[in-house]
């Protein structure tokens, strides 16, 4: 996979991408990057790159041809399909890992990091092919948006976890939360690791693990539920958390 970042901020992503799990995955060759400022693609004299909305308003709006121009002569040739150009916006659909795991999917692509009011609508509308949101809150600028959905994908690509299982275990991976893990000692200020995992019974294991990962996201997130098939075997275990609250 190959990444292209168009920011009027480079090096807020060299600490990020330089390190940990990002930095693994360089090395062995799972994806490359490069960081793009579209400010060196403007056309006017004082290198400006937003201007003042028209109709009036609070804010100043990127312009569209420095984003435009810098997609299209600073970023990596595509050889077989288009690039995913993904505009990062407080309006955008709102970030999940199946959209993680749909990305992780793809050779190349293009992230655009906002700044001041917004966006030319043009962008939005006739450059992006999509627009995302990693929550119902503002940032000053699209860059950490774009860190936190660039870590989500990139730990998917083969090999980059190291052991293939981690992942498909995550939080709503299967469309709920994890279960708890405990790791040594046995027993910490009095808190003991539950029996059942020291019992090596890998199938009473497995079913602790389900029932712990159904009754967290009961407890915590019970909106996903709702999008959730429970078997009966499940919706006996749902009965018997609502009996116990």
């Amino acid at each position: 996979m190959h990444i292209d970042i168009l920011t009027l901020f480079p090096q807020m992503f060299e600490g990020v991408l330089n390190h940990s799990i990002m930095k693994r995955a360089q090395d062995m060759n799972a994806f490359s990057y490069q960081t793009i400022d579209f400010r060196e693609y403007t056309e006017n004299k004082h290198n400006k790159v937003d201007d003042y909305p028209y109709g009036g308003g609070a804010g100043m709006v990127l312009s569209p041809q420095p984003v435009f121009d810098a997609v299209e002569k600073g970023t990596a040739p595509s050889e077989e399909k288009p690039p995913r150009i993904i505009l990062m916006c407080p309006q955008g659909e709102p970030y999940t890992q199946a959209k993680a795991e749909e990305l992780a999917q793809e050779d190349h692509l293009i992230f655009i990091c906002g700044h001041y009011e917004g966006y030319d609508e043009r962008i939005r509308t006739h450059l992006a092919t999509d627009e995302i949101s990693i929550g119902d809150y503002v940032l000053t600028g699209g860059e950490l948006g774009t860190m936190v959905v660039m870590d989500s994908v990139i730990r998917l690509l083969p090999g980059v976890l190291g052991n293939e299982a981690s992942a498909p275990e995550d939080s709503f991976s299967k469309g709920l939360l994890e279960h708890p893990h405990y790791t040594r000692p046995r027993e910490f200020r009095g808190v003991e690791v539950p029996e059942v995992l020291l019992s090596g019974n890998h199938a009473h294991i497995d079913e602790w693990r389900h029932q712990q990962s159904l009754k967290r996201t009961y407890e915590r997130r019970k909106d996903l539920l709702t999008e959730y098939e429970l078997s009966p075997k499940e919706k006996q275990w749902i009965d018997s958390i609502e009996k116990n609250e």
